[in-house]
């Protein structure tokens, strides 16, 4: 089915399923009329109504398809081709021989030479890895296209290409060679920690069933073996159209695709035995129920399971009824664990939910982070929890506030349906099929949910929780960053514990709204307004000097962008000294507004679509939220009442404080996680404002010195309110009156004279080294080169991005298509428009530690290559036309316009900036490429960085102490 994220507070969400329309009147008369040959393929067995909108058939050969034109975004048409194949049908021999495969039909096929399908997708505007792309799962494979600027000749030349990949893909010798140091190189990437407590989980969780061996990736061992005959016979067996359904969603005609799909996938016969799906195994009650897994760079946390067998349901009405019964059962429980976390509990946070995983399990699942070592007691909290609420009905009080998030999140799915994406309609498909369900329109299941509003009763909710914690076995893993003594049997003899229900995590519940939010003072009013006709954007002044940016359109419907800027961001901070900034992100929001607390402030909300999120951009902080016309004026109070009336409750502060120490081992659990850490710091020449903060830092916040530091932030100014979306211009400027308008006025806040030039690191002989202390075959490397920033030369800097791309594709072909020594290297451009300086082009990758030279010989290769000769007219297009196309595309939504805009009220020049936008990334010669080559791919000014395993001559880098140099170019 169809899922929507549910909007809470921070802390709480949960992903429920659109379900379909109950028999109602006006509806019995068309489920009636239906017949048996009437019914799609997708819908055989269920009561749903259709979704109409598609055009369901099956070939001859048995080959499923689902049609249906969406010109969301215009010109794009989204291809899916799901195989009824995952890591759960291979055999022991042919572990992550799904996932090879996938690999190898991309090198190749019968209408495509090894490696230049993705090439083909280029000129025809497709961007490899977001518009082309494959994934393999324990039940399914599923091969993505996103093709740009659609057409018969295009369409025809795709589906062609992808009925060969299907057919006869390149299963020789040398492509299979080729090919298996990228997927063990995929292996590698993913080691580490984290996939140690995935592993260990699945073990656990899954025990005695396939599952519990079955990672997608496979082992080194079986990947090792791989034959081009073994997976030739595993392609024999899988490949095949009964086991294949294609859905075609985007702008063009549904007969069209149905008539191209037929002429490619129609002659596509199986050869030999079909596969036959084995079985998944039945959940063991005789299994072991707990396990302690070590991982020092990982915080502490508790997975448990109630596990269920899985059993393959009629996808009824009926059925998704009861869905939603135990959808809002569980939110229940969740909002109850979330009250407790917040009053400051045993426990950092914990959560609930149920999932059907991978046609193995009916499982609910507990994530329980202990907020220090005793996790026993965080354990056993979590459990009275649940357990109050499995012995006592939930109120009406209760239940009432969870139907009104629930109907609230339904109706935004309906009114955002028209405008919602086709290759997320096509992937719900393809999902529905996996799971063996049905799809169903936001209407119908916002339907449904109004008709079943009498089947919330406090008897139905607490039948539905007791079953949900029921099961065959309860298993639990803990992860630990120490050795605990006797953790199995521990672990164990908690789960065995009876528990006393917690008496004290009812909420009261009570009738609050917006009116409880203090008004901000005498509406303002407005001293000028501007039309910028290109762009059909409007720019106010306000009597109290804020300005305001508004783009009324439907090009999201029923969606408003809102975004408050204020202050000068980064550009506000010193370069010299730490300050607190890193702070904002954890509690500034949380903290409460005016009279009212995080709870209250969930309560003024409940169904409603407002929410408050924050950011700090290089010339300004940030508020933002999406919302509707209807909610508009209130989410405009609720963030000028932030800037106007902040409150500072201690808990959050002091939450987070405890989660950022909790988890600040992981900074060096890998080395993308160094980098993560890192990477902006070292390329901004250590510069305080991007440093991520150390222990000691973390430490040493306190409620007190937050609002020291964050309450003449969130007074001052410039301010500037954008609003972009689906409203009405009138009633928004006077929403905008009633609450930004009536802010006092404001100083803008100072800029030191060198905040706007960060500085890029000076070269060394020898990279800069950081040590991660995660998987011991795992590094990093990185090469970077200054270039500039600020908008003077802004034109040059999108030409960059041409570049940056070529670069960024011959890094591609020779690592990791031709040496298989890296899965996703990658190359950036970064160009500050707020800055004078700061900008960068940088190439990185994950490697083994030994991969490491050779990483820098081939950089030095390929920019010595650009330097020296022009890149072809085929190269060149293969990477302008993509970027064309991610232009057309983007600049259909919202955001677009919001992200190239910020701040143009008081720099008119971006809207000069953006006139040239499309021209200058898509309008350039080889030459140029090469003359930007010249200027900025310098030797004498690159810089280089390395993250290598911990050793004993490296001490590790927490970024308290200053990364080491060393004086051999490129050698470790």
């Amino acid at each position: 089915m169809r899922t929507l994220s549910l909007r809470l507070h921070p802390g709480l969400s949960i992903l429920f399923l659109l379900l379909a329309l109950l028999a109602m009147p006006g509806m019995a008369h068309a489920e009636e009329s239906r017949t048996d040959a009437e019914v799609p393929w997708l819908y055989e067995n269920s009561d749903v109504p259709v979704d109409t909108s598609w055009t369901f058939g099956v070939l001859e050969n048995g080959m499923r398809y689902a049609v249906k034109h969406n010109g969301v975004p215009p010109g794009q048409v989204s291809i899916r081709l799901r195989l009824d194949v995952g890591s759960l049908m291979e055999t022991e021999a042919e572990q992550g021989f799904a996932h090879f495969m996938e690999h190898l039909t991309f090198r190749g096929s019968t209408h495509v030479p090894d490696g230049e399908a993705k090439r083909v997708w280029q000129r025809l505007g497709a961007t490899f890895g977001s518009d082309s792309n494959a994934e393999t799962t324990p039940t399914q494979t599923v091969y993505k296209l996103d093709l740009p600027n659609a057409n018969r000749n295009s369409l025809d030349e795709s589906l062609k290409i992808l009925s060969g990949m299907m057919r006869s893909p390149g299963l020789t010798a040398t492509a299979v060679n080729a090919e298996r140091p990228v997927v063990l190189a995929e292996l590698r990437e993913r080691a580490g920690p984290q996939a140690d407590v995935q592993n260990a989980t699945r073990e656990l969780f899954f025990a005695g069933q396939r599952l519990a061996k079955r990672a997608p990736i496979g082992t080194p061992e079986t990947l090792s073996a791989a034959t081009p005959q073994m997976l030739q016979l595993f392609h024999q067996r899988w490949y095949r159209p009964e086991m294949a359904v294609i859905v075609i969603a985007g702008d063009g005609d549904p007969a069209l695709f149905e008539q191209l799909l037929n002429k490619h996938f129609s002659q596509w016969q199986g050869k030999g035995e079909a596969g036959k799906i084995p079985d998944f195994g039945d959940v063991r009650a005789d299994a072991g129920i707990s396990r302690v897994v070590i991982e020092p760079t990982l915080p502490r946390f508790i997975s448990m399971v109630i596990a269920r067998p899985w059993e393959q349901v009629e996808d009824t009405i009926e059925y998704n009824q009861q869905i939603l019964v135990d959808l809002l059962a569980l939110q229940l429980i969740n909002r109850r664990l979330e009250a407790r976390a917040r009053a400051g509990g045993s426990y950092l946070q914990a959560s609930v939910g149920q999932e059907d995983v991978s046609r193995s399990i009916d499982g609910t699942f507990v994530s329980i982070v202990p907020l220090g070592e005793d996790w026993e007691a965080a354990l056993e909290d979590v459990r009275s929890v649940i357990a109050d609420a499995t012995t006592t009905a939930p109120s009406e009080q209760d239940i009432a506030r969870e139907v009104a998030e629930f109907d609230a999140a339904l109706a935004i799915g309906v009114e955002s349906y028209q405008t919602e994406a086709a290759r997320k309609q096509a992937d719900d498909i393809i999902n529905a099929v996996d799971i063996r369900e049905t799809v169903a329109t936001p209407q119908v299941a916002l339907d449904v949910f109004h008709a079943m509003r009498d089947m919330y009763t406090p008897d139905r909710l607490l039948d539905s929780t007791q079953k949900l914690f029921s099961g065959v076995a309860t298993r639990a893993l803990l992860t630990s960053p120490h050795i605990i003594d006797n953790g199995k049997t521990r672990l164990e003899q908690a789960l065995r514990r009876p528990v006393d229900a917690a008496s004290d995590v009812r909420m009261a519940q009570s009738d609050i709204g917006f009116e409880a939010l203090r008004k901000i003072g005498e509406m303002g009013s407005v001293l000028s307004a501007e039309k910028y006709d290109r762009f059909d954007i409007e720019k106010l002044v306000l009597a109290n000097g804020v300005r305001v940016l508004m783009f009324p359109n439907n090009a999201e419907r029923n969606k408003v962008m809102v975004n408050v800027r204020f202050g000068k961001g980064y550009s506000g901070l010193s370069s010299q000294e730490e300050t607190l900034a890193w702070s904002g992100a954890m509690a500034l929001m949380p903290s409460g507004v005016a009279d009212l607390g995080q709870e209250e402030l969930d309560k003024i909300t409940t169904g409603r679509r407002i929410g408050l999120s924050f950011n700090i951009d290089n010339d300004a902080f940030e508020i933002s939220a999406d919302t509707r016309p209807s909610d508009l004026e209130d989410q405009l109070h609720l963030m000028a009442a932030k800037l106007a009336f902040p409150r500072w409750d201690a808990a959050p502060v002091v939450r987070s404080k405890a989660a950022a120490l909790i988890s600040y081992d992981s900074f060096s659990a890998s080395p993308q996680a160094v980098l993560g850490r890192d990477l902006e710091w070292l390329v901004r020449g250590k510069d305080p404002r991007w440093k991520t903060p150390n222990k000691e830092d973390f430490k040493d916040l306190t409620a007190e010195n937050f609002k020291k530091f964050w309450k003449p932030i969130l007074a001052s100014g410039p301010v500037e309110v954008m609003l972009f979306g689906d409203f009405d211009r009138d009633q928004a400027v006077e929403s905008v009156l009633k609450t930004f308008g009536a802010l006092p006025k404001r100083d803008a806040q100072p800029v030191a004279a060198d905040a706007r030039s960060p500085q890029f690191p000076a070269p060394e002989a020898g990279p800069e080294i950081l040590v991660h202390k995660g998987d011991r075959e795992r590094a990093a490397a990185m090469v970077a080169w200054p270039t500039g920033g600020g908008l003077d030369n802004v034109r040059e800097s999108r030409k960059l991005e041409v570049l940056s791309s070529i670069f960024n594709d011959r890094l591609f072909e020779i690592l990791r298509s031709q040496q298989g020594a890296s899965y996703s290297p990658q190359v950036i451009n970064s160009w500050p428009v707020e800055f004078e300086s700061g900008g960068y082009i940088g190439a990185q990758s994950q490697l083994t530690p030994d991969n490491i030279d050779r990483f820098y010989n081939v950089i030095d290769m390929i920019a010595k290559d650009l330097r020296e000769k022009p890149v072809s007219t085929d190269e060149l297009q293969r990477v302008v036309e993509p970027l064309r196309q991610l232009i057309a595309r983007a600049s259909s939504g919202n955001s677009f316009w919001m992200s190239q805009l910020e701040g143009a009220s008081y720099n008119p020049r971006k809207f000069a900036a953006l006139q040239t936008l499309l021209r200058d990334y898509t309008v350039i010669t080889p030459e140029e490429v090469q003359a930007l080559a010249i200027k900025y791919l310098d030797d004498a000014k690159k810089w280089k960085l390395a993250v290598l395993p911990e050793a004993e001559n490296l001490a590790a880098n927490d970024n308290g102490v200053p990364g080491q140099s060393v004086d051999a170019a490129a050698s470790n």
